[in-house]
């Protein structure tokens, strides 16, 4: 039996940080209804042919995080698709909308009108900036709400750069997480109490958590001109990229005391420079960091990726190389690990992105095609009683 075998979940949302959420209880069992617009379906289903997205022959975010979902397609503006999805609520465990809010009191679809039809039932909400608030209504996404608004794109950046954009979903997947979690406080609630009731979270409050440890210090009064005004012949030498003879970088981090240091200039055969002046202690290395870090380079490009990888490990020196997503095809820790797994069937790749959840004895699903647009429409309204005329009546006015 899976974990959430006969839990039942109504994906009533758009793009990926709330329906993210339903695709990690979906991995392990849970029965994830996707209800769309008639004819349109989740925008999110275009995103992998937009320009600028890398070219595939399959719709691969649509396959990352909507599979193992049933979809159906729902006019909710229409009386039909009203009681549909009532009935729908009526019976469900989880309710999980990032609809902005004017949408949902439009659709008599907020917690406050849908409660009563289940008291049992987590709803489960995702807004860009809060439940409440003069923002309460102001729509946002991930490289908007989570990445600029936070802080987090002022501070992330080389020096002399101005920030950069986002990658898609970069904040979505891990907000999706949040609203995981949330769901499962809803959950445990209820197995404590035998209510359900409202759980919630934003990519306001996400982009400010990332930005945690800085985002503390500016709460602190922190000084981050200094910062923000710095110059790239001033970063220090443990904050470079380093190129390697096959053209990738290297970065080393938490290198941190004098013999770690020590350690490293020693092993790369740099151990002469300790003795000078400049470079004797960790201070007067960050003071000269242009000029150590021309050494390393020199030193460092002579050899490929691989080596310095090897090289360093075996000398207990913490180095990470700066991935390809590329890489990805051949990262044997990722795959031994189950971050990335085999589909269970045909779905035109070999490997899918697992979602981060690891609990032992815990078997999920397996990762099945997700769903085409009203794939499972008929079967679901059949399931709440309607026949064959009504089903087929209501695909012709455009209802379904």
């Amino acid at each position: 039996m899976f974990l959430f075998e006969g839990l039942k979940v109504l994906d009533v949302g758009t793009w990926i940080a709330a329906p993210v959420s339903t695709t990690m209880l979906a991995d392990f069992g849970a029965d994830v209804i996707k209800v769309e617009v008639p004819g349109q379906g989740d925008p999110y289903r275009n995103l992998a042919s937009m320009p600028g997205m890398p070219k595939a022959d399959v719709n691969y975010t649509w396959i990352v995080d909507n599979r193992n979902k049933r979809s159906i397609t729902l006019d909710l503006k229409s009386s039909e698709g009203q009681e549909v999805i009532r009935k729908l609520i009526s019976e469900c465990d989880v309710y999980v909308t990032n609809q902005p809010m004017s949408v949902r009191r439009s659709m008599g679809l907020t917690f406050e009108d849908v409660q009563e039809l289940n008291p049992r039932m987590i709803y489960a909400s995702l807004t860009a900036y809060g439940e409440s608030g003069a923002e309460v209504e102001k729509t946002g996404f991930d490289a908007s709400a989570y990445w600029a608004r936070s802080g987090l794109a002022d501070l992330v950046h080389a020096p002399d750069a101005p920030p950069v954009f986002s990658l898609p979903g970069m904040g979505d997947h891990p907000s999706g997480v949040s609203m995981f979690a949330c769901i499962m406080m809803g959950l445990f609630r209820r197995q404590l109490t035998g209510k359900g009731g409202m759980v919630s979270t934003s990519l306001l409050a996400n982009g400010y958590w990332a930005a945690g440890c800085f985002g503390q210090a500016a709460l602190a009064g922190a000084d981050f001109s200094s910062r923000r005004e710095r110059k790239s012949t001033e970063e220090s030498w443990m904050r470079r990229f380093y190129a390697t003879s096959d053209e990738r970088l290297l970065i080393f981090n938490m290198v941190r005391t004098p013999a770690e240091q020590g350690a490293l200039f020693h092993a790369l055969g740099l151990g002469e420079l300790l003795a000078q002046e400049r470079f004797k202690d960790p201070l007067g290395r960050k003071e000269h960091s242009e000029a150590l870090s021309g050494f390393m380079a020199e030193r460092l490009v002579t050899k490929d990726s691989e080596h310095w990888l090897r090289f360093f490990t075996e000398h207990k020196i913490n180095v990470s190389r700066v991935g390809h997503l590329e890489d990805m095809l051949t990262d044997e820790q990722a795959i031994t690990t189950g971050v990335l797994t085999p589909p269970a069937e045909d779905l035109g790749v070999p490997y899918v992105i697992n979602s981060p959840l690891f609990v032992d004895d815990a078997e999920q699903v397996g990762h099945h095609h997700p769903p085409e647009l009203g794939e499972h429409t008929d079967e679901v309204l059949a399931s709440l009683g309607y026949d064959a005329k009504t089903i087929a009546d209501w695909r012709v006015s455009g209802k379904i």
